[in-house]
């Protein structure tokens, strides 16, 4: 099974040269981290090392709009995951946009294709997971016009090629739901004694003006620097936060702690209207780490 892109010439570049200056681009931004980094040792060769290491990134929050909107942003976080050194497998969990799919779906086996090559699917952790929960199937049916897993890859693979994937889309985001996860996860890294790092994708408050989208995202970004799943429960709930990713963000803070991370970092956060000039109606991004 090859999953061919959904969204490149949409949300990013489809040429590869093009991409790559894109990418750089994005990196350079007034808003990036203004310089491109160097890729440090993978974890595969230090597993021992880097799981003791005070600057292993057990997860991250990286957004996933369109590149010219939250690219820089996203940079951020890339930035830290390339200096750190790759895993052997980035566990990438994403929000559902389609409503295709099942309340956890992951895409098990195969590969994805991007303008930048191909990245494999780590299929004995995926497939892993799947024995470990009743919730947690096989489907790539919700994966097929999903943009926010997609979106990472050619990130990471301007970088390197020499990493696995575990695509996952969740359908529901529940507390439960969310546990679950996490918990299979952390479960399935033990066993397997596979060096990973999850991605929690996610954009914040969506079309407010920038004002209130700058103090609901404020709560959030408090929480998750906090690393407090049911302070960022709560104000979803309470002031109606439109965050798309709030079940990744509480999935990817649960396995972090269960992993060793004593905190979470913010990087950097900003608006669409940022960007576009735009303020009367933006979408909230944020890249952070959980160390």
């Amino acid at each position: 099974m090859i999953r061919k892109p959904a969204v490149a010439g949409l949300f990013y570049d489809n040429n590869p040269e093009d991409l790559k200056k894109t990418i750089e681009w994005c990196f350079n931004h007034e808003l990036g981290p203004g310089k491109i980094p160097k890729l440090g040792k993978k974890s595969k060769d230090l597993i021992d090392e880097i799981n003791s290491h005070d600057k292993k990134i057990y997860g991250s929050i990286i957004p996933h709009a369109g590149y010219i909107y939250s690219g820089p942003i996203a940079a951020h976080t890339y930035y830290e995951l390339v200096e750190t050194g790759f895993p052997e497998t980035f566990i990438i969990l994403c929000p559902n946009h389609t409503g295709l799919g099942s309340e956890i779906s992951i895409y098990s086996e195969g590969a994805w294709d991007t303008p930048l090559g191909r990245v494999v699917i780590d299929e004995s952790f995926a497939n892993t997971m799947i024995s470990k929960s009743d919730i947690i199937t096989s489907d790539s049916s919700a994966h097929l016009k999903e943009h926010s897993c997609e979106v990472h890859l050619p990130f990471l693979q301007y970088f390197s090629n020499d990493f696995k994937i575990v695509p996952i889309v969740m359908g529901m985001q529940d507390i439960e739901t969310s546990t679950n996860l996490a918990n299979v996860i952390v479960e399935t890294a033990n066993e397997l004694n596979t060096s990973i790092s999850i991605i929690g994708s996610t954009d914040l408050t969506h079309y407010k003006p920038r004002e209130i989208a700058q103090k609901q995202d404020n709560l959030i970004m408090d929480a998750i620097a906090k690393m407090d799943e049911f302070a960022l429960l709560r104000y979803i709930d309470e002031i109606g936060i439109t965050m798309c990713g709030y079940g990744t963000t509480v999935a990817t803070i649960k396995a972090s702690r269960a992993f060793g991370a004593k905190s979470g970092k913010i990087l950097k956060y900003a608006t669409s209207g940022d960007i576009s000039g735009d303020f009367s109606s933006v979408v909230g991004y944020c890249s952070a780490i959980f160390q």
